[in-house]
């Protein structure tokens, strides 16, 4: 049975169309969507939704509302060295999820320990999701807008209930980036995921089994009194009224 923490949320996400590609394939060319979201496009709307370095975005489970469909359209994206070039693009198209998610301390950022109050953050992470998120929300890419509000995850019908297991072969997970797991280099995950009825249970970060190294990345520093004085919006009078 699935852990639930009290930093928890639940949300519904959709869109008209979404592309969850795999980075190392982004370099340029056609793309095709992979079937499902990847668990670091469904971790970058939650951060979206809200986020500060104090914490770090886990996610659980997201729940596939709507059947897979996929259309093709034809783009004009920009080159590298200038201008534009002529690409195919395979998008999914009308789709619906369901997220479960929490949030956990970021241990690679000590200097910002003071900051780790989980009635504060979760109060402001749930108002923000009430509000549509604190930043745009993009299914995978900026060219796929995406809409959140709260849900009660497993509520409604989706079109794979009763549908058994799928899998989705080897599949890109996500980054592990030196200012959340220490270190100077980052790294790119991969997992195999299952979906059962609709569901998919995404493995935790640590546990997945194909790692591999990209590059060498510099950690950037916060200072938490810094941090505080330098924002001055509304979104931050509310974390001091929390």
């Amino acid at each position: 049975m699935l852990k639930l923490f009290r930093s928890n949320i639940e949300f519904k996400v959709k869109g008209r169309y979404a592309l969850f590609t795999d980075p190392i394939t982004k370099v340029g060319g056609e793309k095709f969507s992979y079937q499902v979201p990847t668990y670091e496009s469904l971790k970058g709307i939650c951060k979206s939704i809200y986020w500060k370095p104090t914490l770090i975005w886990v996610i659980d489970e997201v729940r596939v509302m709507k059947r897979i469909r996929t259309q093709t359209k034809g783009t004009k994206p920009q080159n590298y060295g200038g201008g534009n070039t002529l690409a195919i693009y395979t998008f999914l198209a009308d789709v619906e999820y369901q997220v479960r998610a929490h949030f956990e301390w970021n241990e690679a950022r000590p200097e910002l320990a003071e900051d780790r109050n989980e009635k504060k953050h979760h109060s402001i992470a749930t108002r923000m999701l009430e509000r549509g998120g604190r930043q745009d929300i993009f299914l995978g890419t900026r060219d796929c807008q995406g809409y959140v509000e709260p849900c009660e995850f497993g509520s409604g019908k989706s079109d794979f209930d009763g549908a058994g297991e799928l899998a989705f072969g080897l599949m890109f997970h996500g980054f592990d980036y030196p200012d959340e797991v220490g270190g100077e280099m980052l790294y790119v995950r991969f997992t195999r995921p299952t979906m059962v009825d609709g569901v998919i249970r995404f493995e935790r970060p640590e546990k997945c089994g194909v790692r591999k190294a990209v590059r060498a990345m510099s950690v950037k520093s916060f200072a938490l009194e810094k941090n505080q004085k330098s924002a001055g919006t509304e979104f931050d009078e509310l974390e001091i009224q929390a």
